[in-house]
């Protein structure tokens, strides 16, 4: 018994803390964020209780805490009212110190009572869940009469991955690092394109650009192991998928772009982004290095570039932001990229605009867009004509 029920070989250790850390990660992403956060899913009372049980004895964070903390990061990303971005915090805050940014906004009342409506509120929720030591340390007795004093160490592993990974690396390096495939507004990373010791969290920038999607990855090369589990779910029964990443569509070019068109465009406005910024690296690159000859080491082509074609200066001095500005008014054909980025985003950012406002706003765009003389973005203009529904 001094070694537990359980005798096993070291490597064998360590499969169970990985297997019980594991069970924990589906649990956050699963029911945490896909289910109560977002909503992107129904799960039936048999998993839900199961999850809320395990992180309670797991993690001891409490439902309406954690989907409204998440509700806040999302409504006011990288601003200062976010409670965990990197941008603003710092990397090396977020990612080491998440878990006290975490329990830091946990305290604030008005984070709960504005984000954390929807949540679980009944008899086990308001009198167990609540006591979040109980649950750990009922964990820790678990873990010792089960492994021996080896338990412990396993039970300092569940204790700490959460904070870590979830707390810190999706929550700072998800912010700060990675690739995108989405250039919506915020500052979102995908870590990996294998979601698979995160629970499918390592595609954080395809979950903020359609942050009601179950799945998460969108790429034919991306694997969700999280949506994995939510299909053996909705398999069995015990889940029903409300809402996926939307795939775009395209057919003929229309000659004039209608409400169809302008409807698609709106859905898949992310991906249209996106290959706005791809179909015109080359005209930047071109225009980087000409400005780069007249300017020399003085000009900044890397943040030039960034600023251009996503419209991130973040990290930038007020002289060098003061820079880029002189230097673009410079190059006519990096002022029109600029100017129709921000007019094509403001398309679908236009919400007290009618309908024929909008499509006539498109409309004018691909004209101009036909007649500035680039070709990457007379090219784009042809592609947003075939948008489809």
């Amino acid at each position: 018994m001094l070694n537990g029920f359980f005798d096993l070989p070291w490597w064998g250790y360590v499969v169970v803390a990985l297997v019980l850390t594991h069970i924990t990660i589906a649990a956050v992403t699963i029911f945490l964020h896909r289910h109560q956060a977002h909503r992107a899913l129904d799960l039936h009372p048999i998993p839900s209780h199961f999850f809320r049980f395990w992180l309670w004895l797991t993690t001891g964070m409490v439902t309406r805490e954690w989907a409204a903390i998440h509700r806040k990061h999302h409504a006011k990303c990288e601003t200062e009212e976010d409670p965990h971005s990197p941008q603003t915090r710092g990397i090396r805050k977020v990612l080491w110190q998440g878990a006290e940014l975490y329990r830091a906004e946990a305290r604030n009342q008005e984070t709960l009572q504005r984000y954390g409506h929807g949540t679980p509120d009944d008899w086990l929720e308001r009198n167990v869940y609540r006591h979040s030591v109980l649950g750990v340390s009922i964990m820790m007795i678990i873990d010792l009469v089960a492994f021996g004093p080896i338990g412990l160490s396993i039970w300092a592993v569940q204790m700490a991955w959460i904070p870590f990974w979830a707390a810190g690396v999706i929550n700072g390096i998800g912010h700060f690092w990675g690739y995108r495939n989405y250039d919506c507004v915020d500052a979102s990373r995908n870590i990996s394109p294998w979601g698979i010791l995160i629970g499918g969290e390592e595609l954080h920038n395809n979950h903020h650009s359609f942050a009601t999607s179950a799945k998460l990855s969108s790429k034919w090369y991306e694997f969700d192991i999280g949506w994995m589990y939510i299909r053996i779910l909705e398999l069995l029964g015990l889940a029903k998928v409300k809402k996926t990443i939307p795939q775009p569509k395209f057919g003929e070019a229309k000659a004039v772009a209608d409400f169809d068109t302008l409807q698609a465009i709106v859905t898949h406005r992310y991906d249209v982004m996106t290959r706005y910024v791809h179909s015109l690296k080359k005209v930047c690159a071109e225009e980087a290095r000409r400005l780069k000859a007249a300017h020399g080491t003085t000009l900044d082509v890397r943040a030039l570039r960034r600023w251009v074609l996503s419209g991130e200066a973040g990290g930038l001095e007020a002289e060098q932001k003061q820079q880029l500005e002189v230097v673009v008014k410079q190059s006519p054909a990096l002022s029109t990229v600029l100017s129709m980025r921000e007019e094509l985003a403001a398309i679908w950012a236009r919400s007290n605009a009618s309908r024929e406002q909008l499509l006539a706003q498109l409309q004018d765009w691909i004209a101009r867009a036909e007649q500035s003389g680039i070709r990457q973005l007379q090219e784009f203009s042809q592609r947003l004509r075939r948008y489809a529904v």
